[in-house]
């Protein structure tokens, strides 16, 4: 072989291995195995003394344990109407008719895996809190009652989209646009009881729809705190709205 076709053949090869390298896709922590700590979001969850709102976030053991009384931080007008923080409906649905509830402290306690991982068997979320947002107020999946969906529901919802239900707690089923207009709609919202974080209805300037996420209602991508990149839920303007198909991982335990 000459050493001119030698050359060749060698710079060929050089060529393709860098077009190779520049082709492969990058790897990300798809965060199934347990790896990543949500730890890190501990101070994200906060108290509003001016509405009673109190949450308090603690790591124990392999568990963020997160206690609220489940006061959201925003008027309402199930608030008793003595009550300083009540405020008459003034959103744009139409049909609103408030419910004979009334919004009444709680006590309940969400204990949450630190390192969030993929369930083999995945579980349906149940009726009742499934999660809770940043405000301390929990997270109800898409339904009524038993596999009844929300369509007559949704008139009840305040002008911030939630309501509370015959005890009195508050809840949202839907995107919580209290804390999408004060955080923004990509902030992280809270965390579901999988550990997974659940985030609002836009990404990197996108708004996410249903067809964007996998059953669970959720994807893998950077986010502003796991920059590595994580499975994490959206919140979507149609059913299912936060969740799917039941918990992408292992739920931890809620007590009231």
């Amino acid at each position: 072989m000459s050493k001119i076709t030698l050359s060749i053949l060698l710079l060929y090869m050089a060529i393709s291995c860098k077009k190779t390298e520049d082709t492969t896709p990058s790897t990300t922590n798809t965060n199934t195995t347990g790896t990543v700590d949500i730890s890190v979001l501990k101070d994200k969850f906060y108290s509003t003394s001016a509405f009673s709102s109190t949450v308090t976030a603690t790591v124990e053991g392999n568990f963020l344990v997160i206690q609220t009384n489940g006061i959201p931080d925003h008027k309402s007008p199930y608030f008793a109407t003595t009550d300083a923080r009540y405020q008459a409906y003034n959103g744009t649905n139409t049909r609103f008719m408030k419910n004979p509830n009334v919004i009444a402290s709680q006590n309940i306690t969400f204990k949450i895996p630190l390192k969030p991982a993929a369930a083999t068997n995945k579980s349906a979320t149940a009726l009742g809190p499934i999660g809770i947002s940043i405000n301390g107020v929990p997270f109800y999946n898409q339904y009524a009652g038993p596999n009844q969906p929300l369509t007559n529901e949704v008139d009840s919802f305040d002008q911030f989209l939630g309501h509370p239900q015959n005890t009195g707690q508050y809840h949202y089923h839907v995107e919580p646009t209290s804390l999408t207009k004060n955080k923004g709609s990509d902030a992280f919202l809270g965390l579901l009881l999988d550990g997974f974080p659940v985030y609002g209805p836009v990404e990197n300037g996108k708004t996410i729809t249903n067809s964007d996420l996998d059953a669970y209602h959720g994807h893998t991508s950077k986010t502003a705190e796991f920059p590595n990149g994580i499975y994490h839920y959206h919140i979507t303007s149609t059913d299912p709205y936060i969740n799917g198909s039941g918990y992408y991982g292992t739920a931890g335990t809620v007590s009231r």
